[in-house]
């Protein structure tokens, strides 16, 4: 499919490695803005569509308070064709005055950091096993060796604002790995989500939001998507309402 149409936006995907997936939905739609950001980044943009969903998100907010939110939306995506396809997408959109896309990888991107950010999210690659396909764009846009964890933990303390937050969504199975090395940046988890497909399934995913407070006690829950084929249930719905044409 070239393209996937939101309610309030369209994503165009046909150069992109990286489709429009229920990761990327699931990170837009849980991630946490209740410091209210002014400025966010999105480490790995692919198509552009956390960056869509959270300008979305601000602006309905902003609508309803008074102040701007999210006055400035930056991605950055290394691979060429994904790059030229998330401009596209942002110039497509209702907000194309507050998004921009950086072609570079991480490590170019830090090295002359103009600015904090309030709120920085990825979904990152996190096929760590050793194989590979025969697509080379497809790698790099799923194998965690295209962005280590550490580097993108390290990244966002770096370009975290001081009440900032830091949202990611990863394979369960490196929640422990993942805390335990936000934590030696002085990254703290103050909400965990952690996600199954069907009531009966093992737990897929791990939501993980991070500020530089240590709280003891946060909120630790869980999401399942569907019940059944296509038979979404009411926690995952209420998710992604404001997004999806069919919820």
């Amino acid at each position: 499919m070239s393209a996937f149409q939101f309610k309030k936006f369209t994503v165009n995907q046909d150069r992109c490695a990286m489709k429009v997936g229920t990761d990327g939905v699931l990170l837009g739609a849980w991630t946490p803005i209740d410091n209210r950001p002014f400025s966010v980044l999105d480490i790995g943009a692919g198509t552009g569509i956390l960056a869509l969903m959270l300008a979305q998100r601000c602006h309905a907010e902003h609508s309803s308070l008074k102040g701007e939110l999210a006055q400035q939306i930056d991605a950055i995506e290394i691979d060429e064709d994904a790059f030229e396809q998330c401009v596209e997408n942002f110039e497509n959109s209702p907000w194309s005055d507050r998004l921009y896309c950086y072609h570079a990888g991480l490590d170019e991107f830090m090295e002359e950091p103009e600015d904090e950010y309030d709120l920085i999210v990825s979904n990152p690659p996190f096929y760590s096993e050793d194989y590979k396909t025969e697509s080379e764009q497809r790698d790099l846009a799923r194998f965690q060796d295209a962005l280590p964890f550490e580097d993108l933990i390290e990244a966002a303390s770096v370009l975290l604002s001081e009440n900032g937050i830091f949202s990611v969504i990863i394979p369960h199975k490196e929640e422990a790995k993942f805390i335990g090395l936000a934590k030696e940046y002085n990254l703290f988890p103050f909400k965990i989500t952690r996600v199954k497909g069907t009531p009966t399934t093992e737990i897929k995913r791990s939501l993980l939001a991070f500020s530089f407070s240590e709280k003891t006690n946060f909120p630790i829950d869980e999401l399942i998507i569907e019940t059944a084929r296509h038979q979404y249930t009411e926690d995952y719905i209420a998710l992604t309402k404001e997004f999806y044409l069919k919820m």
